[in-house]
């Protein structure tokens, strides 16, 4: 059977390699930590994944958390004003549940679960030179790491990367103690609270070492309030920081998180995110070609919180190229037209977290502001993150937005 090396051991790396294992192929995986390594670091991230990405776990029997994790129903959008009231709210359903489970938890299982079934795993930090050695012998070399020098072996694309530096101060805490609320039972939901200038903060319902937990989560605009996070503040200082902001900005979220408390000293996590994509194609120095994967060549700000679904349908894409590909080469022109095939769904996800970035135009205050009254506007937002592609029809296009609106109110 043909063999695969993998670097890089996160959600679409071991996904992919899983898969492939469990169809006979003789897979490498690369991670730079050991299990025990990622159960004991810093949390990751805020990995909601939705109802496709959830399905593809599911069809190849990696769900193995989905019956603890809590599920996720719906979003609660909120906007908050200047005095801290809420001057918009409502919520949308989903048409099947969402899950977010630690990556800490689930790379580390995974990551076990592959090597009991006889996987290879190598655990080290590599580099392109390194990387150029260790590719002699395999029938095909995927990056599926996106971070530090390996990120850095593909070339920019200028025509889909607008920004050169972070457009929000990224802050994440898990925790657990946090009241219900007192106006309305929304239990289940993805709260979704934004204060135009300021910056978005999202609730999350997570599943994390000994149960679950809520994970705040916070995207402030750059120079903003938001925007204090510069100075790494220690697991105590990051959670009274992000307290006093509620306080002073969400005073709704304020109320409920007053009394709770980290899931554990390592629950925080502060940085940010340069939105970029990447040509997907890299030829190492001895000429083999290598191909990259998820956020290795297409990397979005986590607002609209696609980098999980998208490293997860990126490896069911890849997966199916590959095995298409049967026993011919994996050439460059393949390498090429496999990501194409993913990139035409992943194009979605860029343009709508790009624009979720930017002050909302005129036509999205418009339909944010209808939803308040027609379900159908705010049931189809909350599914767009399931589906990216169907924003481009209806919320970033003006017209197609009038056209909607005039067609749900005829």
């Amino acid at each position: 059977m043909r063999k695969v090396l993998i670097v890089g051991a996160g959600q679409s790396g071991l996904q992919l390699g899983l898969s492939l294992q469990a169809l006979r192929y003789e897979v490498t995986l690369i991670s730079a930590r050991t299990p025990a390594e990622i159960r004991g670091g810093r949390v990751m991230s805020t990995q909601v994944m939705f109802r496709t990405a959830l399905g593809y776990e599911r069809e190849r029997g990696l769900n193995l958390w989905e019956e603890r994790a809590p599920k996720i129903t719906g979003l609660r959008l909120s906007v908050g004003g200047p005095d801290g009231s809420r001057v918009l709210d409502w919520r949308g359903e989903l048409t099947d549940f969402a899950q977010s489970v630690d990556q800490r938890v689930k790379l580390a299982g995974w990551l076990e679960l592959f090597a009991e079934r006889g996987g290879a795993v190598e655990y080290r930090h590599i580099g392109a030179s390194d990387l150029d050695a260790l590719s002699r012998g395999y029938d095909l070399v995927l990056v599926a790491a996106g971070a530090g020098e390996l990120g850095r072996i593909f070339e920019r694309d200028s025509a889909w990367s607008p920004f050169v530096e972070p457009q929000r101060a990224l802050a994440v805490s898990y925790l657990r103690g946090a009241a219900w609320s007192s106006d309305v039972d929304d239990s289940g939901l993805v709260r979704f609270n934004s204060v135009p200038g300021v910056g978005e903060v999202f609730v999350i319902p997570g599943y994390t070492e000994g149960g679950p937990c809520d994970i705040l989560f916070f995207e402030g605009v750059p120079g903003g309030p938001l925007d204090c996070w510069a100075d790494r503040p220690g697991p105590a200082e990051h959670r009274a920081r992000m307290l006093e902001l509620l306080r002073a900005h969400l005073p709704w979220e304020y109320e409920r998180f007053a009394d709770a408390e980290l899931t554990d000293d390592r629950a925080v996590l502060a940085g940010g995110v340069t939105p970029v994509v990447r040509k997907p194609v890299a030829r190492l120095p001895s000429g083999t070609a290598v191909l990259g994967m998820a956020d290795a060549v297409v990397v979005t700000d986590p607002v609209t919180g696609q980098g999980v679904n998208s490293a997860s349908k990126a490896a069911e894409s890849y997966l199916d190229s590959i095995v298409r590909r049967a026993d011919r080469p994996f050439d460059r022109e393949w390498m090429q037209d496999t990501f194409d095939r993913f990139w035409d769904y992943a194009r979605h996800v860029a343009v709508w977290s790009n624009a979720m970035l930017k002050p909302s135009p005129p036509h999205v205050l418009r339909l944010l502001g209808a939803a308040v009254e027609i379900p159908a506007i705010r049931n189809r937002f909350a599914n767009g993150f399931d589906d990216p592609a169907d924003f481009e029809s209806w919320f970033l296009d003006p017209a197609g937005a009038e056209n909607y609106l005039e067609s749900l109110t005829a």
